[in-house]
């Protein structure tokens, strides 16, 4: 198997930053917003977006996780994985601007399962996606707002995103 980095360091780094700033465009501000990572890797990226929003603007949104294991549609076809914490800042979500951060952003159906765990923890005023890479090849109506890097891909291609917190490295590379 050949892999081929697409994303360094930096590359993540001004991805984030120019994510985060749109963010805050979008919304106006910082106020009644909650950043919200899906495990794996996403709880990482929304835990840098959230400090990367503090640094621009003080008392920026609130982070925290969103698990998605048991709303997934396709559990059957997919290795056993346990489920991570759900962690819901204390304010919650009622009327809040939610962000929903992944990734990698492919079929759409995490993304669906995540709307759907959403709506077990309250009614936000909007829900935005923000991703680190967009690969295309979507099964579902799903598209992020916020996307550090359109990468198209094969379906025989994967992107593997790598994070120093999880994996020791920040690279994002793409596998054939």
């Amino acid at each position: 198997m050949t892999a081929r980095i697409v994303l360094q360091p930096a590359d993540i780094t001004r991805a984030l930053t120019r994510i985060s700033h749109e963010i805050l465009e979008s919304n106006r501000g910082g106020s009644d917003l909650v950043i919200l990572g899906i495990p794996t890797r996403g709880v990482t990226l929304a835990k840098r977006i959230a400090a990367i929003l503090e640094s621009i603007e003080p008392g920026s949104g609130t982070v925290g996780s969103l698990d998605v294991t048991m709303y997934r549609d396709d559990l059957a076809g997919q290795p056993t994985r346990a489920p991570s914490p759900t962690q819901v800042p204390r304010g919650g979500i009622d009327g809040k601007m939610v962000v929903l951060v992944d990734d990698v952003l492919y079929s759409g159906r995490t993304i669906r399962a995540a709307l759907d765990a959403l709506g077990d923890h309250g009614r936000p005023r909007a829900v935005r996606l923000a991703v680190l890479v967009d690969r295309g090849h979507r099964q579902l109506p799903i598209r992020a707002d916020f996307v550090g890097k359109n990468l198209p891909t094969s379906s025989e291609e994967r992107i593997r995103v790598r994070l120093v917190e999880t994996d020791g490295i920040d690279e994002v590379t793409i596998e054939s």
